[in-house]
């Protein structure tokens, strides 16, 4: 195994890529002992949070951004333009979300910017319902200024969401229409204000290891480290510039959690995207390397998630098992 004791017994902010790659270029099975290791010292490995994520506002956005179908620049993508929904309704459905055994609600709105206005009232509103609810309520609206953000961290904002997307130097290559420099100005009005961040990234874009090494690096590098961290899976849909990226392999994905354990140990890595087109068994190897927060439901945003019954099926298969009668031998 890797020789980093640092990694498995403190927290570090000063992670470098070459560091970074090392730890997830070891082999496959040292790399998921350690990473398991580091998850079991700072939490419970049957504690896996279910979050449900709705979209609001859909389509339309302003952004380039490469893999999303919401974009306006990608004129041949089938979606159907969604305006910001009624508070009623997104607080119903988060009623169900909870009645089928979701603890946090995420509400994401196609806007490349947070406006003062009538609609970010109702975004408000519907973060004070949901915490209401007794849930833990997530937004992801663009960028934030710090006034916006203390308004949503006083409506009773549990945490942000507001992805790298990659490293840095790849950065360009998804995104033209805002920079790195722009995320980050918004992840810090999100430190800043108290909110919990929520920050990760995509693989499976055509970035180098390196490239998702520095993403990383760059998330390692806030004091403290965000309390979650989504490792999204590219969702290539027809209609984008990256349709035809072929399928990433299942232990990528499972590499990558297993980094971000070790680098941010006390963080809640999420399988997020891409997880539908998973088996189950990788799955549970990707709980095993340290993830342990799921998206719970049929939709994430606007690409599909597992079937609410395959999850069942799934957080069936990892509860203890019942003991088997044992039968008298004759």
């Amino acid at each position: 195994m890797l020789d980093q004791p640092a990694a498995a017994k403190t927290t570090r902010h000063d992670w470098s890529v070459e560091e970074i790659v090392a730890i997830h270029d070891q082999p496959l099975l040292e790399l998921i002992a350690e990473a398991g290791a580091v998850h079991r010292r700072h939490h419970r490995p049957s504690d896996v949070q279910r979050a449900s994520l709705l979209s609001i506002k859909t389509g339309a956005c302003p952004e380039d951004c490469a893999y999303c179908p919401q974009s306006a620049h990608h004129k041949e993508v089938k979606l159907d333009r969604v305006d910001l929904m009624a508070t009623d309704d997104v607080l119903a459905l988060a009623t169900r979300a909870k009645n089928a055994g979701a603890d946090r609600f995420c509400m994401g709105a196609a806007w490349r910017n947070v406006r003062d206005g009538r609609e970010f009232d109702s975004v408000l509103a519907m973060v004070s319902g949901v915490r209401a609810l007794g849930m833990e309520a997530c937004v992801t609206l663009g960028m934030l200024t710090p006034s916006q953000a203390d308004r949503l961290k006083q409506a009773g904002l549990t945490a942000y969401n507001h992805n790298l997307d990659t490293g840095p130097d790849f950065y360009p290559d998804i995104i033209s229409t805002r920079t790195y420099a722009d995320r980050l100005k918004t992840l810090h009005a999100v430190r800043d204000a108290g909110l919990q961040m929520c920050a990760g990234g995509i693989i499976g874009m055509g970035e180098s290891i390196r490239d998702r090494a520095d993403m990383l690096r760059v998330l390692a590098g806030f004091d403290p480290h965000p309390e979650s961290v989504p490792i999204n899976a590219l969702v290539p849909v027809p209609g984008t510039p990256l349709a035809g990226r072929p399928k990433l392999d299942p232990l990528d994905l499972v590499r990558m959690i297993a980094t971000a354990r070790i680098v941010m140990p006390m963080a809640r890595v999420r399988l997020s995207a891409g997880r539908s087109s998973l088996s189950r068994e990788a799955q549970v190897l990707c709980m095993a390397a340290g993830a342990n927060s799921i998206f719970y439901g049929e939709t994430l945003l606007t690409t599909p998630n597992a079937e609410v019954g395959e999850d069942d099926a799934l957080f069936a298969a990892l509860a203890a098992r019942e003991p088997e009668e044992s039968s008298a031998v004759a």
